[in-house]
């Protein structure tokens, strides 16, 4: 009764409307309150986050196992909401047990670091909320994305081209994947696959997994892609390509598309374009190069000669938020055709959206030449860091990631138990650890089997000490090996020396 009464005066008070025991005046949200908890979380980000990112002395990770982890956190989620004291504290949890890419040590991945510039821009577009399809929705994001893709098709060498910013670096090798299959049959958009010949693409032993997933998603089937023989370093073997090619031919199947790949995930190889092009010029094949890892070379004048031959391709995956620190997630693909094949490809025409009729020009409305129709405004962080940075800023870090990599590898060769699987050309060093009590033993196959359990004892010792964070795995019949790349312009020669000081030490008992 109490409540009605109550009801009854506010209505009164503020001449407000009731719909279905709704007031519906004024807003439902505390403003201030909110504004008061942006403040403060963005205090425990400050404190907590940034200003630790270049803190050696901090733990990588705090690690927890799964199941402490969820009694420390409190997942559930009720009926009614928690004080902001408490989600406070959360936040506090959440930062202290989660890794920290940004960590000077952490050399887990093919991403790490933190780029400050990239970092603000992030703060604006999650506070603006934006999607960007259309001019009038997203006007300033647009052109950004514009402004960008041009940039970077300069640096592939085509004189003009196309391109859209996707979510992760394995959805651009598949819109490169259905771009390639649309230009070779353009029927497959209306009449499905049951148009199609049985088609084949091409792509090497070391290509990202990325290719078969595509290939499975889009119907082609895994059993379709022909995985190229590659030379001791990695790299796509061309005349190895050539004999798939015609033997696709022989078979009476519909070669279509060639993707290789410029910095491979684990050996950071990269596939020789030039003659790679040769073949597809030969045969009438779209070349891809998935670049998602090695793009980022493009930028230095020293070092882009490792993706010599990209010009000749028709559509380039690049990932910015690799090597450049562009903050996940940032890839591009990029394509040489002008003629608007990414729009005619995955048009829908949503009339609700993309109107004929509108005050501006609708050319500038580009979202119909996505998959997506909510999209993120990945370039803007690449856009507002280039500015900051310039693009000899950008260069200056992919040469010192290199230069890093370069002596990391010498002192490799220096220390006894230290072992490189190969000379690498790009970030990714590659090496074995052998512990004292293997190094007189010998070469045989229980000494490869007592090395393979080397690493992961390692990494359980580094991960729960928190010193630092380095990933490891098998490959091409090799056992366990440690794959470190360098990336993050926090990283010094000294962490180099703590690498390896360190594995020494987690490892001197083995």
């Amino acid at each position: 009764m109490e409540v009605g009464v109550c009801k009854q005066e506010m209505l009164q008070k503020r001449n407000a409307v009731l719909v279905d025991g709704v007031i519906l005046n004024g807003p439902i949200m505390d403003s201030k309150a909110g504004e008061k908890f942006v403040e403060e979380a963005c205090k425990i980000i400050m404190e907590d986050v940034v200003q630790k990112a270049d803190d050696v002395t901090e733990k990588v990770c705090e690690w927890q196992a799964p199941e402490m982890l969820k009694q420390i956190l409190d997942l559930e989620m009720r009926d009614t909401g928690e004080c902001h004291q408490k989600i406070l504290q959360l936040c506090r949890d959440v930062i202290k047990y989660s890794v920290k890419t940004n960590h000077p040590r952490f050399f887990n991945q093919l991403y790490a670091g933190i780029d400050y510039y990239s970092l603000v821009a992030r703060f604006i577009t999650e506070a603006l909320n934006p999607s960007v399809y259309t001019y009038e929705v997203s006007p300033v994001f647009l052109l950004v994305e514009e402004a960008v893709i041009k940039k970077m098709i300069e640096f592939i060498g085509w004189e003009e081209g196309d391109g859209i910013f996707n979510p992760g670096g394995s959805v651009s090798n598949m819109y490169a994947m259905n771009l390639a299959r649309y230009k070779f049959c353009p029927e497959i958009k209306e009449k499905g696959l049951s148009s199609l010949p049985r088609l084949v693409l091409f792509a090497s032993e070391e290509c990202h997994y990325s290719m078969k997933k595509a290939a499975s998603f889009l119907g082609i089937g895994t059993e379709n892609v022909y995985f190229i023989k590659t030379d001791e370093r990695g790299k796509m073997i061309p005349e190895e390509l050539e004999k798939q090619v015609q033997r696709t031919r022989k078979e009476g199947s519909a070669p279509f598309l060639v993707c290789a790949t410029a910095g491979t995930t684990v050996l950071g190889a990269f596939d020789p374009l030039d003659k790679i092009a040769d073949i597809c010029e030969k045969h009438g094949l779209w070349l891809h190069v998935d670049a998602s890892w090695g793009g980022s070379a493009l930028i230095s004048r020293k070092h882009r000669r490792l993706l010599h031959g990209i010009h000749r391709s028709n559509s380039v995956a690049w990932n910015p938020h690799k090597m450049l620190l562009a903050g996940i997630q940032c890839c591009a693909l990029l394509v040489k055709d002008n003629s608007g094949l990414l729009k005619k490809c995955y048009s829908a025409e949503a009339a609700y959206l993309f109107q004929q009729d509108k005050f501006y020009d609708v050319s500038y409305d580009t979202g119909d030449k996505s998959i997506q129709c909510s999209r993120r405004p990945d370039a803007f962080k690449f856009w507002l860091m280039w500015k900051a940075l310039g693009t000899t800023g950008l260069e200056e870090r992919v040469n010192r990631a290199l230069a890093l990599a370069r002596y990391l590898v010498e002192e490799i060769k220096k220390r006894e138990g230290f072992q490189l699987l190969l000379e690498p050309e790009y970030a990714n060093i590659c090496f074995w650890y052998i512990p004292p009590s293997l190094r007189k033993m010998e070469d045989g196959p229980e000494f490869w089997q007592k090395l393979h359990q080397v690493a992961p004892i390692i990494k359980e010792r580094m991960m729960k000490k928190g010193s630092m964070m380095l990933g490891y795995q098998p490959h091409r019949g090799k056992v366990n090996f440690f794959r470190q790349v360098v990336i993050s312009p926090q990283v010094s020669r000294e962490d180099m020396d703590f690498l390896l000081d360190e594995i020494e030490l987690l490892a001197k008992d083995l």
